[in-house]
């Protein structure tokens, strides 16, 4: 018997519902308003229509062997490759959250771990979102970065924090100060303010950090919100700058950047995130791998969490320079 038109789309929705939102079979049922029988069913009857095919790509092979090569080449304690070839970009950035959240909340169950310190951008802001829901009573989450204006407050390293407390039921601080200022001369006015100074040295007593890594020129953040000028920008790339990390910039051979707007950032630097116990750092885009190389030659991070398509864009590099 033939699919009406109408059945072939409650299928449709139901199956979308069921493997790209993953809603389970009673809240998909709640939602379209029949039984969770008749989900179940429809399911079924969508995979035995074609509707839907399930295919295992079978790919940890490839993803281990990626893993192996950036391990060696930098001396990391973890790198883990999400396989996400030929699946859809924003599935694709839900398995790389979901990864991070994953590994990181291996870190807290060690009761050693009490402070956590958290950046900013839409890789971190995608994670919190996945971040499953356990409690941490004993933990403290702390932003690493000020304030990136008014626009897009939902990526801010506070707000972030806030939310990342929730989902651990803990406490949670706040930088109550922008990211960059307009002068060195305000960057030690605010630093030597108490809510500024207190919660910064605070920063740098973090058992755990969790980053971004960006490529201020490409795809970028900051200039998508207006944050820092075009004037900057041209100053960023004169100074020979190709990422930045919680909103450090530095070189290609890992150096911070001088004489550019780093010397007005309100943050925990680089330097500062070598001497934390682990720094994890999460990114994804083939285009950020010069930005992810400098960051593993300055030493900055403990581990790395990407997708498979920029992981294996970075090996490419990697052998091209041993060569």
């Amino acid at each position: 018997m033939l699919m009406t038109d109408e059945e072939k789309k409650f299928l449709l929705k139901i199956s979308r519902m069921y493997y790209f939102d993953e809603l389970t079979q009673a809240e998909i049922a709640k939602k379209v308003g029949v039984s969770r029988p008749i989900i179940s069913k429809g399911l079924q009857k969508a995979r035995s229509e074609g509707l839907v095919e399930i295919i295992i790509h079978d790919e940890a092979d490839q993803t281990i062997d990626l893993e192996q090569v950036i391990v060696n080449a930098f001396s990391l304690d973890d790198v883990i490759v999400v396989p996400t070839a030929e699946i859809p970009a924003e599935v694709a950035k839900s398995a790389v959250s979901k990864a991070v959240a994953a590994y990181a909340l291996k870190q807290l169950r060690d009761a050693s771990v009490g402070k956590l310190g958290i950046s900013w951008g839409t890789t971190l802001s995608s994670m919190v979102k996945e971040w499953p829901s356990e409690s941490h009573e004993h933990l403290k989450v702390i932003p690493l970065i000020g304030g990136m204006g008014s626009t897009r407050i939902e990526l801010h390293s506070n707000q972030l924090a806030y939310e990342l407390s929730k989902k651990l039921n803990c406490s949670c601080e706040s930088l109550y100060a922008p990211a960059i200022v307009e002068s060195e001369n305000l960057r030690e006015l605010l630093l030597q303010t108490p809510t500024v100074s207190d919660l910064l040295e605070d920063a740098k007593k973090i058992d755990l950090a969790i980053v971004g890594i960006g490529n201020p020129f490409v795809d970028s953040t900051m200039k998508e919100i207006g944050y820092i000028g075009e004037e900057e920008f041209k100053s960023l790339k004169a100074a020979g700058v190709v990422g930045d990390i919680n909103s450090c910039f530095i070189c290609e051979d890992g150096s911070i950047a001088k004489n550019t707007i780093n010397e007005r950032v309100i943050g925990v630097n680089v330097e500062d995130l070598k001497r934390v116990e682990k720094v994890i750092a999460v990114v994804q885009g083939i285009h950020k791998v010069d930005s992810i190389l400098a960051t593993l030659r300055g030493g900055y991070v403990d581990a790395l969490i990407t997708d498979e398509q920029t992981a294996s864009a970075l090996v490419q590099k990697i052998k091209a320079a041993k060569k």
